[in-house]
């Protein structure tokens, strides 16, 4: 049996060496509120497993925004389903997600498994960045 996929998040202003908190599973759904428009936003993200020499990644596969507003249009490409437009992100993958949780807006909603929690569930915010990393254990 192979190591168990996830994610790892951690404050940046920490050391390299801090110990990121670990969150199982394969497929996430990051979501968070416009802070001025009140718009939701979410992305569906895919943790790939390593493949001949490439380490380990997160896919977008889908995101999605909950109307639109100044500043705020959804992409040429995305569709209109239910209230949501839904489109393929720009940027197909990344190792590493910088999300800025400011203590002026509500934090990020991380699910996992079905299981959906504010981020500071798992990593209490310091009001700076923190970073979403695919990561195994």
């Amino acid at each position: 049996m192979g190591p168990t996929l996830g994610v790892c998040l951690a404050l940046a202003a920490l050391s390299p060496a801090a110990n990121p908190v670990f969150v199982p599973g394969t497929h996430f759904t990051l979501s968070w509120m416009h802070s001025i428009e009140k718009v939701r936003w979410e992305e569906d993200y895919v943790v790939r497993a390593p493949v001949a020499g490439q380490a380990l990644r997160l896919d977008a596969v889908e995101a999605r925004v909950h109307g639109s507003a100044a500043g705020m249009e959804p992409p040429p490409d995305a569709v209109l389903r239910n209230g949501w437009y839904a489109y393929t992100p720009s940027i197909p993958f990344t190792d590493r997600l910088p999300l800025t949780r400011s203590e002026f807006t509500a934090d990020f909603t991380l699910c996992a498994d079905g299981q959906c929690h504010l981020m500071a569930h798992w990593l209490p915010s310091d009001g700076g960045v923190s970073y979403l990393t695919p990561c195994s254990r």
